[in-house]
């Protein structure tokens, strides 16, 4: 099935990143920007992550590789479709294979959880990114932190999680500034 719009892949490649952003895929207006996370979930993620736009874009700071890299188009009720497959498949093994510097894997939903957690990802989101110790002190490789998407549409859950903001993030803040000083 084609793209319904002409391919734009978005992402952000780094031989000096030691942070790597794992979302779903680009929206429609990342899409039409070029830009990831250039919408109300990137205020919201960096104001998670503690840093300023500037640093959020310094590709030396942070590598931006989403499961699928082009808007992968709408559903019946308008919501974005899930990130086609075929661009996992193709791309995301080279990529994380050309970048070995990287320390910490931010998980932003299930998709991207998946792939980085493989079987130890939890039957839902909220059981998977409650259980983020499991995932962050590894014995080998980098820290996998997984995350809710910071999209308004996650505020409810947010509300109901308050364990998140005060457990994970004020770490995760943490972890950032010491990676990208």
């Amino acid at each position: 099935m084609p793209l319904p719009d002409e391919p734009n892949p978005v992402c952000v490649l780094s031989a000096t990143a030691r942070i790597v952003i794992c979302g779903q895929a680009p929206g429609i207006r990342v899409h039409n920007t070029g830009l990831p996370f250039n919408d109300p979930s990137g205020v919201r993620l960096r104001d998670w992550l503690g840093v300023d736009r500037e640093t959020f874009y310094d590709p030396d700071k942070f590598a931006i590789v989403p499961m699928g890299f082009c808007f992968p188009g709408y559903d019946a009720h308008g919501s974005d479709l899930p990130p086609r497959r075929e661009c996992r498949e193709t791309w995301h093994d080279r990529v994380f294979h050309s970048m070995p510097q990287i320390e910490l894997v931010l998980t932003i939903g299930q998709y991207a959880q998946a792939y980085h957690l493989g079987s130890r990802r939890r039957a839902s989101m909220t059981e998977t990114v409650l259980n983020w110790r499991d995932y962050f002190e590894p014995e080998s490789g980098p820290s996998i932190l997984p995350l809710p998407h910071p999209s308004w549409r996650n505020s409810s859950w947010l509300k109901k999680n308050p364990w998140f903001a005060h457990d994970v993030l004020p770490l995760l803040q943490e972890k950032v500034r010491i990676l990208t000083s």
